[in-house]
């Protein structure tokens, strides 16, 4: 299962697993937003590299603009991921 959506606030919510089966549905999305915004990870139980490689290339397009992807609300397996990658030397990350 692999849910994503904005929120009435204007957060993206990422649900359920992202790997390499919902990676493109997940850019494709993403791609959609621009400006600065918040990614909410509290639902999210699994990231695989294709996952983490739509984040990344995410991240590059917004910064390329000056604008930031912020992820929140991430949980301890999550955030131990993103910390082995090393991607808590490129996203702004905040513990749920």
């Amino acid at each position: 299962m692999f849910e994503i959506e904005l929120s009435g606030a204007g957060e993206v919510i990422v649900r359920g697993r992202l790997d390499a089966a919902q990676a493109e549905k997940a850019e494709a999305f993403l791609d959609e937003i621009e400006g600065a915004f918040v990614v909410d990870l509290s639902g999210l139980e699994y990231i695989s590299s294709a996952g983490l490689g739509v984040l990344l290339k995410t991240h590059i397009r917004l910064v390329s603009a000056g604008n930031v992807l912020k992820l929140v609300q991430v949980n301890s397996h999550i955030n131990d991921i993103l910390k082995y990658s090393g991607f808590d030397k490129l996203f702004d990350i905040e513990a749920g």
